[in-house]
């Protein structure tokens, strides 16, 4: 398994924390091998799930110069015609990805093309799924285009995730299912499509960054 740039130093602390507290615990329960021996495992569980939280696939090729591909590994939770008020500032479809914890959390470039706008916006945490979380929770929005689309994609933290780290900037050239950056523990990503766009994925369907095809142009 392969882990993400992202995964240190969290990793590295999640770690030394894992030590010292099975140190303690065994120190402490010494005569209770029942007690050390259960919390060893319950912690072996949780920084096990740390680890593959922080995994990432191998490389992937681009689909095609006329598919969007998602940003995330999730589930389709939303698609609607929806006011974009951040940028655009028209209506535009969205289409909405939940990732839960255990998903893959690295977000990748849908298209290939400029980055037009690229925002970072503190906010709050409600959870991923509440209908404002897109306006009032922490949010990392970038617009790419080229000679065919323009869209907007919009990360948002959630419940659990408390922190965003976003890699574009406006003016970069970008290629599709290079690193749009990445969100740590659990979030939604947004993608926003002109109307008149053909979309490939219905409610319920399950998605992979840089794999699945969201939408034809």
């Amino acid at each position: 398994m392969k882990l993400h740039k992202e995964a240190y130093p969290t990793v590295f602390y999640a770690t030394l924390i894992f030590a010292f507290l099975n140190i303690g615990v065994w120190r402490m329960f010494t005569t209770t091998p029942v007690v050390y021996k259960s919390f060893l495992l319950l912690s072996l569980i949780v920084l096990a799930i740390v680890f593959y939280f922080f995994r990432v696939h191998t490389n992937v090729p681009p689909v095609g110069d006329n598919v969007v591909v998602s940003p995330a590994y999730g589930k389709v939770v939303m698609i609607e015609k929806v006011f974009e008020n951040e940028f655009y500032k028209k209506e535009m479809l969205c289409v909405s990805i939940f990732m839960s914890p255990l998903n893959i959390h690295c977000n990748y470039v849908p298209i290939s093309g400029d980055v037009l706008y690229s925002n970072h916006m503190p906010g709050k945490y409600l959870v991923a799924w509440h209908p404002k979380s897109s306006i009032l929770n922490e949010h990392s929005s970038t617009a790419i285009k080229n000679d065919k689309i323009e869209l907007l994609t919009k990360q948002i933290a959630g419940f659990m995730a408390r922190r965003i780290v976003p890699y574009l900037e406006e003016g970069m050239q970008v290629n599709q299912n290079d690193e749009l950056g990445f969100i740590k523990f659990g979030s939604r990503v947004d993608v926003f499509f002109p109307l008149n766009t053909n979309l490939l994925v219905q409610l319920g369907d399950k998605t992979k960054g840089g794999i699945t095809a969201l939408a034809k142009y």
